[in-house]
């Protein structure tokens, strides 16, 4: 697991992960895609990743352009809660957060925002997957 510090923005609907070389392919005849991920925050960590496409979906960007991206759905660990959430793979390199959360998010991880607060959140204690050691 790494840790990401994530933007909450609660006027985007959806969440959104910094990735690049993102290329879409089948597998057993189902549409995946394949990308790096970048995580990490004072020292980038490039992860090549690849997940079942959930959707392709046109987002419209806070400055008005439009760009149609790729979703995949991945679990999140905010605490000590773990739930599923669809994430758009863009390219955020010039964006100070590599991840941004929206509102779908945090209404699916059913989280109430404070934006008089920031940082309120402990780190995430590291997860294990069952049979990992």
């Amino acid at each position: 697991m790494v840790g990401l510090r994530a933007k909450i923005d609660t006027g985007a609907s959806t969440s959104a992960l910094h990735a690049t070389e993102i290329s879409e392919f089948k597998r057993n005849g189902e549409r995946w895609v394949r990308f790096t991920a970048h995580l990490g925050t004072l020292v980038q960590r490039r992860h090549r990743c690849e997940a079942p496409l959930v959707a392709r979906k046109i987002i419209k960007s806070s400055n008005g352009q439009a760009q149609t991206r790729y979703v995949v759905r991945t679990l999140l660990a905010l605490g000590d809660h773990l739930w599923p959430v669809e994430f758009t793979l863009t390219c955020r390199k010039t964006m100070r957060y590599r991840l941004l959360l929206g509102s779908k998010a945090l209404m699916d991880g059913k989280w109430l925002v404070d934006p008089a607060r920031t940082y309120v959140q402990e780190k995430p204690q590291t997860l294990t997957s069952p049979g990992a050691p």
